[in-house]
């Protein structure tokens, strides 16, 4: 698990606000540093008037005015608490991909941010981003490992379905979540299907043995 350093902070609130738009289109909701500055760049970033200026004002404000690594020891403690649910939950989804490719890694890589949306995952490395608060709190979830999993989940379908049959980003939204629901929902009461996505698909995802078809079910959908 990783407490970022101020320029890694930096480049998240980069990320953030260079994808303002499409953040904005779908809904979600965002935590950025309350600061003219911020405000300055997202209407730029909208404008697609983002500079490398900018960058370089960006990295300085958050080194001098917006970083403190202590601000991170509570989200940290809490993840720590949730490893060993989280890695039972990983090593039983062998048991619910039969006839598709799950990707796994040995180890993920847990990294820390106060800022953006609430978690995003890179399928090259095995990375998972995860936003917590001042006082340890999660987006969306108390219990961080409901965030941790899904974005497990997301690694693990992004190449051999999400992108082998083109699934727009709502409905990629949508199987995650009812894989997750399905597979894990007496462990995870919190869990909640999110509001995104063609509804259509849960009539053919409405138990866990269907998920060992889920490739040919998104194939089927999708029309690819």
């Amino acid at each position: 698990m990783n407490i970022p350093t101020p320029e890694q902070e930096a480049d998240q609130i980069w990320r953030t606000l260079r994808d303002i738009a499409f953040f904005e289109k779908h809904n979600y909701q965002l935590s950025l540093p309350k600061n003219e500055l911020i405000d300055d760049l997202k209407q730029k970033s909208r404008a697609n008037r983002l500079s490398q200026n900018d960058y370089e004002s960006l990295k300085k404000f958050v080194k001098t005015r917006a970083y403190k690594k202590s601000d991170y020891l509570m989200g940290y403690e809490k993840i720590e608490q949730v490893v060993p649910l989280l890695n039972k939950m990983v090593t039983s989804i062998g048991q619910s991909r039969k006839n598709w490719d799950f990707k796994e890694y040995d180890v993920y890589q847990v990294n820390l941010t106060l800022y953006g949306p609430g978690g995003s995952y890179d399928p090259d490395n095995g990375s998972i981003l995860i936003f917590t608060t001042l006082d340890g709190r999660f987006k969306q979830y108390d219990n961080p490992v409901n965030t941790l999993i899904h974005e497990i989940v997301h690694i693990g379908m992004e190449n051999s379905i999400m992108a082998e049959y083109k699934v727009p980003h709502p409905l990629k939204e949508r199987i995650v979540d009812t894989f997750v629901w399905l597979s894990f929902g007496e462990l995870l009461p919190d869990y909640r299907i999110q509001n995104m996505g063609d509804k259509r698909i849960d009539d053919h995802l409405k138990e866990r043995k269907d998920l060992e078809d889920l490739a040919e079910i998104v194939k089927a959908f999708t029309g690819q």
